[in-house]
């Protein structure tokens, strides 16, 4: 079993103390800033309270390692848009206490117990490719031109379990336009940290995943109105084993798209490798849509268990195509074999 190391943090992207100090004063320059600083091979990753429930309004975000913002929370009304669901939120303990992230163990419980060790401030992504505006980019540098949004969302993972979790972001459209990708931008590329001194997984002789993780989308996937840049959810920001600071939230297909812990942006004119896909192309093909009529090789994905759940009450429901966003996306399909194209 090989386990590949392609990056290893750098001098050059460790902020200086007095940068870091600046970095309030940058945030509420810009107007972001609301109050204080806020799954043979294993399962794949995929990464409720009634008040919880009550939408609306601009709120402030609790405090974390990264400054809070303001941001418009999702509306009953946007539910045509696909940005809303009123489906019972899945309770915020079990989103974060349930998760896949390999880094750190293949239990569900190891993200949770093991993630506090990784270091998300100061965070720096690196824009490669095919655009015109390229280089190192901070946390703030990614996010400060977009709208902080509240996006209440399906997440199917492909071990057919699911959750229905409110995701505080931005629109990944807004953030990739920035950089302005040219005509060669097929697809956009996405990069976990790489870091095995603090993500013990990375470094586990029993690892059989090529790291760092690697996902890839279409550029007409990423430029949807439904992807997601996350940076929070339940009105706070990421918890580490939720993929802090920055994950991607794509909600019509299976969880381990949605990479987390995201260090690098590479836009490219041939379809990228991603880390399932290479592994297991078989089982894990690199569109992954939700896709109830299409079974995993060891398994159905007709019907899937909606967290929470137990033994004796399953919570079983039926599986919708494309998670339920069908009207937003099957568009983007039109004409491809999906069972080929899986």
């Amino acid at each position: 079993m090989l386990i590949k190391h392609k990056q290893s943090i750098l001098p050059s992207e460790i902020t200086s103390e007095s940068a870091y100090l600046k970095r309030r004063d940058l945030l509420k320059a810009t107007g972001m800033i609301a109050g204080a600083s806020m799954a043979g091979l294993p399962l794949v990753a995929c990464s409720e309270t009634d008040k919880q429930n009550n939408l609306g309004g601009n709120v402030e975000s609790q405090p974390s390692q990264h400054a809070s913002f303001s941001y418009k929370r999702a509306k009953a009304n946007q539910s045509a848009q696909g940005f809303y669901t009123d489906e019972k939120l899945t309770p915020e303990e079990a989103v974060k206490s349930y998760c896949n992230f390999y880094e750190f163990g293949t239990d569900k419980t190891d993200p949770e117990r093991y993630a506090s060790s990784m270091t998300t401030d100061p965070w720096t992504v690196r824009v490669e490719g095919e655009a015109e505006k390229t280089g190192d980019f901070s946390f703030e540098d990614i996010i400060k031109q977009a709208d902080l949004v509240e996006r209440v969302y399906r997440f199917r993972c492909v071990e057919a379990w699911s959750m229905v979790v409110p995701w505080i972001g931005v629109q990944l459209s807004e953030v990739l336009k920035q950089f302005k990708p040219t005509s060669k931008a097929k697809y956009v590329a996405f990069e976990t940290l790489y870091r095995p001194e603090e993500m013990r997984g990375q470094r586990s002789a029993f690892s059989t995943i090529d790291w760092p993780y690697v996902e890839g989308l279409r550029i007409d996937e990423a430029m949807n109105p439904l992807t997601l840049l996350a940076t929070g959810l339940y009105g706070k920001s990421l918890p580490n084993q939720n993929g802090a600071p920055l994950r991607l939230i794509v909600p019509w297909k299976y969880g381990f798209k949605s990479i987390k812990s995201i260090v690098k942006i590479r836009f490219t004119e041939k379809q990228p490798p991603t880390s399932w896909n290479v592994l297991a192309p078989r089982e894990y093909g690199f569109y992954s849509n939700v896709n109830p009529s299409v079974s995993h090789p060891r398994w159905s994905q007709a019907k899937e268990r909606r967290l929470p759940s137990t033994i004796l009450k399953p919570n079983r429901i039926d599986t919708l195509a494309f998670n339920g966003y069908a009207d937003q996306v099957a568009s983007l399909y039109k004409n491809m074999d999906l069972r080929k194209f899986f």
